[in-house]
């Protein structure tokens, strides 16, 4: 039975659509064709850094600071010390393709300047807030204005300002959500930024760089110029860096083939890193150029074992008609005329250079003290703070970062004092020598055998038990800022600030210096011997109240002679274990070196010698000893000297005075003081033996007793709490001071 199902199957009806119309193709709005031009030469935000400081150096700056924000989103701020934008400029500076770098397509052909198209703050205007602070030479203020979308947001403002330019962009691509979110990782912008700035430092010497986050005190860069490219290596990269760098150098004038000069430096065979960092300018720009850089990365893979990762710096210097600027939006990326054959001259002499230099290889050494208690208390300290290698890479709050270094000796004092210009030759011969000074004091250990007296070791380990641990930290480590008043320096050890009585360390050191170097004295020898019998009347007359009595003279006379005979039966003595001669005379004529190229003040001699007769007894050997080495202490401590200090009112001491004739001479309007008896006349002989006398202490203190004290003072507990070390001064208390002002 047939069904018929092929008569039911009817062809389907198809709809015919009306051909579709081409789009119409319309002029875009001025806002979208500005702001997608924007979004392509502000592509993030350390395009507006390098933007901004190429044109800070087409003005000629030598110092350039940035300011970041956010990673750049929230603030960007770029100051230069430049020539300034003149200020019938200001209302066209944002607008697109002004510029003041060229002014026909011809001049492309030999531009310098790195700015030429004019779109980049016209650029930032769509995608930012930009606020422009500029001043020229010769004006008295500068002006402020604020731009947007290529426009002057209001007429520029007279404010005050600083000689060059600061823009600053805000609020980066807030009209480009899209934009926005992807570069929401502002630690990766920073450290991109960061990167750029460090790469300027490197080429550009004679500018100073600086890049630091907004808010923090410490800059993540910063550099300052200089006259040599390795120093700029140094200060931005590392020493590591800069020690394992070699210098290249290329040039070819042929006009058939190529003509260019590169200069620069690679890394040798003992630079080890992760991943390559080259630095390429070529004409002064900033560039990239792949082919350049994967030919010299086959040339390090191929000659050093394990494809060590190279440093390079290159500067490459073409013609401008042979550089085309214009191939890229950003300017990135520069075409050269005859590239290949630059590059292959390149590599070639790459692979030269690295090849010599990997025949031999260096390793760095680590000197060690041939001390072992040395490097037990190293290898100690190492376990207790295992911290402590890690604190040069770790960022220290401003509160507590200490600016000075105790290994420099000089005092920072000596900046803010005029200098004499007739001491100033004795100064330069003083300071001549400092330095077999120095090597002569590090030298010059304790002696490391002594006398084998028990009453010796006694006084030495006393010494040892009293030592104050905070104290023996503070003095081996402490800077010299300068003297405070006669008695008084000023001391830095890290972040406080103290008074150190310079009498009391100067007597406890020479003490502790004599009973270590007991019997191991050099000699000072005296010009003229000196006779015990008048030193000690000359310390007896200095002792009474009214000198010019003579009713005791005869007591004093025997007093001396008793003495004198004393120590002229103790000579022997003294001699062997203090280098104290006395002869059979009964004439002092020699005296002990206690610290090399020290003499002490020859002036308290009698005191001196009137102390060993009276006080030291002679009965004890310790207590002999102790009272010996505490008189020496005393005499070759560093007593301010005798003279009054010609500074400030002791200028009085050395005016003559010359008592008037009678009354009428004395004239009330021609008078200059409350004393009318002195003259205006000043005894220079006297004024220059006492300056001579001061500036010889002070260089002591300074380039003697310091560094003495580093290397063998050991202060007592008692110096805690006697006021010979005081604290003046607290760098965190100090900052918790200003905070509440």
């Amino acid at each position: 039975m047939e069904t018929g199902t092929d008569d039911e199957l009817l062809p389907m009806e198809i709809e015919e659509k009306p051909p579709k119309e081409p789009p119409k193709i319309h002029r875009l709005d001025e806002a979208v064709v500005n702001r997608i031009a924007a979004g392509e030469v502000i592509q993030r935000p350390v395009s507006v850094v390098k933007e901004l400081v190429e044109n800070c150096l087409d003005a000629d700056s030598t110092s350039i600071n940035v300011v970041v924000k956010d990673g750049g989103l929230k603030l960007i701020q770029v100051s230069d010390d430049g020539h300034g934008i003149r200020y019938k400029d200001l209302p066209i500076l944002c607008e697109r393709h002004t510029t003041s770098k060229l002014s026909a397509f011809e001049d492309l052909h030999c531009i310098k300047s790195m700015g030429f198209r004019g779109e980049a703050l016209a650029s930032m205007t769509y995608v930012g807030h930009v606020t422009v602070t500029t001043i020229t030479q010769g004006q008295l203020h500068g002006y402020r204005v604020s731009y947007r979308d290529g426009v002057m947001e209001h007429e520029p403002k007279a404010c005050a300002a600083v000689k060059g330019t600061q823009i600053m962009v805000e609020n980066l691509f807030y009209n480009m959500t899209a934009r926005r979110k992807t570069l929401q990782n502002s630690a990766d912008d920073y450290s991109k930024i960061v990167d750029l700035l460090s790469r300027f430092g490197v080429h550009h010497i004679n500018v100073s760089f600086s890049c630091r986050k907004h808010g923090a005190s410490r800059p993540d860069v910063h550099t300052v110029a200089t006259t040599s490219r390795l120093d700029a290596i140094r200060s931005v990269y590392g020493i590591s860096v800069a020690r394992n760098l070699m210098k290249v150098e290329e040039k070819d004038n042929d006009p058939s083939s190529s003509v260019f000069e590169m200069s620069g430096f690679i890394s040798n065979a003992n630079y080890v890193a992760k991943k390559i960092t080259m630095v390429l300018f070529i004409n002064e720009r900033l560039v990239e150029c792949s082919a350049l850089k994967r030919a010299i990365e086959i040339v390090y893979a191929a000659t050093l074992p394990k494809a060590s990762k190279p440093f390079i710096y290159m500067s490459i210097v073409l013609p401008p008609e042979h550089v085309d600027v214009n191939v890229h939006p950003t300017k990135r990326e520069v075409s050269l005329l005859n590239q290949e054959v630059i590059i292959e001259k390149i590599q070639l002499v790459v692979e030269s250079r690295l090849r010599n230099s990997n025949e031999a290889r260096t390793f760095q050494g680590q000197t060690t003290d041939a001390s072992p208690s040395c490097h037990l208390n190293k290898t100690k300290d190492s376990i207790l703070n295992p911290s402590q290698s890690d604190s040069k890479s770790q960022k220290v709050p401003v509160n507590k970062m200490v600016r000075t270094d105790s290994s420099d000796p000089s005092g920072r004092l000596h900046a803010y004092v005029k200098t004499n210009p007739h001491r100033q030759l004795e100064q330069s011969q003083r300071t001549a020598s400092l330095t077999a000074l120095r090597s002569s004091i590090r030298q010059r250990r304790n002696p490391k055998e002594s006398a084998d007296l028990t009453s010796i070791q006694e006084l030495l380990d006393e010494i040892d038990r009293n030592c104050h641990s905070g104290l023996l930290e503070t003095v081996r480590h402490c800077t010299y800022i300068g003297m405070a008043d006669n008695v008084f320096a000023l001391l830095q050890h890290n972040t406080h600030l103290y008074l150190a009585n310079i009498v009391n360390l100067s007597k406890e050191l020479m003490y502790q210096q004599v009973l270590s170097r007991f019997c191991h004295f050099n000699a000072i020898q005296l010009s003229n011997p000196a006779p015990l019998k008048d030193l000690i009347m000359l310390a007896l007359k200095e002792e009474d109240f009214d000198p010019e009595c003579n009713d005791n003279d005869d007591l004093k006379e025997k007093i001396a002679e008793m003495n004198m005979e004393l120590l002229k039966e103790k000579a022997e003595m003294l001699e062997e274990c203090f280098c104290i001669h006395i002869d059979k005379q009964g004439n002092l004529s020699r005296l002990p070196l206690i610290l090399d190229q020290y003499t002490p003040d020859m002036d308290r001699i009698p005191e001196f010698v009137l102390c060993l007769g009276n006080d030291v007894d002679w009965e004890d050997e310790k207590n002999c000893f102790q009272s010996i080495s505490g008189a020496l202490g005393n005499f070759y401590a560093m007593h301010p000297p005798l003279l009054p200090n010609p500074s400030g009112d002791g200028l009085n001491f050395y005016k003559k005075r010359k008592p008037f004739k009678n009354s009428e001479d004395i004239n009330p309007s021609h008078s200059t003081g409350t004393d009318n008896t002195m003259e205006n006349d000043v005894d220079h002989e006297l004024l220059s033996e006492a300056e001579t006398a001061w500036a010889q202490r002070e260089w002591s203190i300074q380039h003697i007793l310091l560094p003495s004290m580093r290397l063998f003072f050991k202060p007592p507990t008692t110096m805690a709490t006697n006021g010979t070390f005081v604290q003046v001064a607290s760098l965190e208390k100090l900052y918790k001071i200003f905070e509440r002002c």
